[in-house]
């Protein structure tokens, strides 16, 4: 990716591996789309309950030319997502079948 990649933490302690391991997944972007101007990575813990484990959600805003594409994967009936790497992972494959999209119609334009 050209531009700087910015990770965000809401009600999360910053974690280095967590936003390195966003930054590999945002590097592997470029296979998809060439276009990317800049990519906003925010992951955040919303609810601390006592019984449950906290539900990470993780929102992706890419910009490309014309166009600002934004993700946002927050299950909570998944429980899956207590894991923040999941909820990475989950909101970067959609963000790629975006992208593809993305670039399938500006192809045909």
């Amino acid at each position: 990716m050209r531009l700087p990649l910015r990770v965000t933490f809401r009600n999360a302690d910053p974690s280095p591996a967590l936003s390195a391991r966003a930054r590999e997944l945002a590097g592997r972007l470029d296979r998809f789309s060439s276009q990317i101007m800049h990519c906003h990575v925010t992951i955040e813990a919303p609810h601390r309950h006592s019984r449950q484990g906290t539900l990470y959600q993780v929102r992706i805003d890419v910009t490309v030319p014309r166009r600002q594409i934004a993700v946002r994967r927050a299950h909570p009936i998944d429980r899956s997502h207590e894991d923040p790497y999941v909820a990475l992972r989950d909101a970067f494959r959609a963000l790629r079948r975006r992208l593809q999209d993305h670039e399938r119609r500006r192809q045909w334009k």
